[in-house]
């Protein structure tokens, strides 16, 4: 269920105090509290938009380099990766598992699994605190992408309306710049060559065949048209190939593995089947992550939607 947030124009914003790192910065929040009484357009903005601009630029810049999934290799046997799954707006949470972990350095690596805004009331500061780690350990911190990273999700379940509600007449281009930015998220990652992790999980094999030529002289361009099989687990080779800046990834269509990625559910079910309560994605059974891990020469799935019974 989203939460009730409230709207209206921010007051003025105070002056930000400058920080030298995320730690310190993370620091400090940490000892920052304030009554849950008070209106959160009352609060002092999160940044000013200039230094909100400059800081989702550069995180942009680096994440759009990233591949769709990314390799952390960097790993040694003293080293410890941290993966953190949905964080919802839970800013102290961040902060607290942050500082109880240990920050990031070199052989502490943080991989968060996407699902960074809605529900909580602390989206927007919760994601900002993360790309400065990510703008400052790039090798350190890994942002993959949720399904709530999309302008569907984020306009139903309340962080839009965070959004507007702290920044007032600039609330609509922050809002813009953090879709633009959830669009660079890489999609998984594979942690020390054996842990595939995934904010859904595993995705299907989409085969395009080339369809007739368009007639005419000019503007003369090959039609592809996705071909009808039986579901199949799809490669990494896909899942690299795969156009994933989209806001909403497709349900429909050729484009379907950014969509698996971020929605699908593990069932105890064999077999791949269509995931018709979520609408989009898929089901996996325990015989595909057995094929998937086989195939891959992998040890471990981890996807934010698996629960123990």
């Amino acid at each position: 269920m989203a939460d009730s947030l409230p709207s209206g124009p921010p007051s003025d914003p105070k002056p930000a105090t400058a920080t030298n790192s995320p730690e310190e910065a993370t620091t400090t929040a940490s000892s920052t509290t304030t009554t849950s009484s008070t209106p959160e357009a009352e609060l002092p903005a999160v940044l000013p938009v200039s230094v909100f601009d400059t800081l989702v630029l550069t995180a942009s810049k680096i994440l759009h380099k990233e591949p769709n999934c990314v390799r952390i290799d960097d790993c040694n046997d003293n080293s410890r990766v941290v993966v953190v799954g949905d964080v919802h707006g839970q800013l102290h949470d961040v902060i607290f598992l942050l500082q109880d972990a240990g920050f990031p350095c070199d052989d502490r690596f943080f991989v968060f699994n996407g699902d960074y805004v809605d529900r909580g009331a602390w989206g927007l500061e919760t994601f900002l605190l993360l790309l400065a780690w990510k703008v400052f350990l790039p090798q350190r911190v890994y942002l993959l992408r949720g399904n709530h990273e999309s302008k569907y999700c984020t306009s139903v379940y309340g962080f839009e309306k965070e959004v507007l509600a702290k920044y007032g007449d600039k609330g609509k281009h922050v809002y813009r710049k953090c879709l633009g930015c959830f669009e660079g998220l890489p999609l998984a990652s594979i942690i020390a060559g054996h842990v595939y992790t995934a904010h859904g999980g595993l995705f299907r094999s989409v085969s395009i065949t080339p369809s007739k030529r368009s007639k005419g002289k000019k503007n003369r361009r090959i039609i592809l048209n996705s071909e009808t099989k039986p579901l199949c687990l799809g490669s990494l080779e896909e899942l690299s190939k795969a156009r994933r800046s989209v806001l909403d990834p497709p349900w429909e269509g050729q484009n379907l593995i950014p969509g698996d990625v971020l929605w699908s559910d593990p069932t105890m079910k064999s077999g791949l089947s269509p995931n018709t309560e979520r609408g989009i994605g898929l089901l996996w059974g325990p015989d595909c992550t057995e094929d998937f891990l086989k195939k891959f020469e992998l040890k471990v799935v981890q996807s934010s939607y698996l629960r123990l019974s």
